[in-house]
């Protein structure tokens, strides 16, 4: 059984959500569950067209893909919803260089298995946080070569620059990660609206002190706004126990 949350909170500074966040518990095509989180670029409209699109592709594929490997379904529905996010931005004005992040994970026999693509990250918490996601980011690159350590990259001017991102290019690299889940263990999903805002030690405590978890994600939300609320924010909590 897993208990979810989702939910996304424009912030202080923006006149536009761009973050869109999707949760579906019950079996969906031949996963056992389905959890996404989006966070769009580009202009007026393009930016919330890109993550609400790509969340429908990928619940529209899944449902649809006849496979049973999470990894491959993900992988498929992922690819074409890249694939029609960036038609449409090379052939309608209005949406040209449009693209979001995307990170979407499914559960199945106590494993997680995560795809990602840009800077918005997956956690696992249990005693400690650990970010299982990589960041496609100049940044984030810059420190894993070793040209900035972590106190640097998080005054970097680039930091919102992503190098990977859904509709960018005619194809798309994704990363794949699995996980081996423990009773109790609490799966964050975001946006970088919350990770620029909230680091991962004040995360974990918020994570580790909420009642439940519609809370555990109210607080994280208040938390980044409380901070400055400087772009959109979203998250989908998962908290996994015996028979997930």
């Amino acid at each position: 059984m897993l208990k979810t949350y989702s939910m996304t909170d424009i912030g202080r500074k923006r006149k536009l959500n761009q973050d869109t966040v999707y949760s579906c518990e019950h079996p969906l095509g031949n996963l056992n569950n389905l959890f996404i989180v989006c966070d769009g670029m580009g202009g007026h409209k393009a930016g919330d067209y890109a993550s609400a699109y790509t969340v429908r592709a990928i619940e529209r594929e899944v449902e649809a893909c006849e496979d049973k490997s999470p990894i491959k379904i993900l992988r498929e529905a992922i690819t074409i919803a890249n694939t029609e996010i960036y038609e449409k931005a090379s052939t309608e004005a209005d949406f040209a260089g449009m693209g979001t992040t995307c990170v979407a994970a499914t559960i199945a026999d106590d494993t997680l298995y995560v795809a990602n693509v840009g800077d918005s990250r997956l956690y696992l918490i249990d005693r400690s946080i650990t970010q299982v996601t990589k960041d496609h980011s100049l940044v984030a690159e810059l420190v894993r070569k070793g040209s900035l350590d972590e106190s640097q990259a998080k005054a970097h001017p680039d930091k919102n620059i992503i190098t990977r991102a859904i509709g960018a290019a005619p194809t798309v690299e994704i990363d794949f990660f699995e996980v081996e889940l423990g009773t109790g263990d609490i799966i964050l999903m975001c946006t970088d609206g919350l990770t620029n805002m909230v680091d991962d030690d004040e995360i974990l405590r918020i994570v580790k002190t909420g009642v439940d978890v519609p809370d555990i994600a109210e607080n994280l939300i208040r938390m980044a706004n409380h901070n400055g609320g400087k772009d959109n924010i979203g998250v989908v909590i998962i908290e996994t126990s015996e028979e997930s």
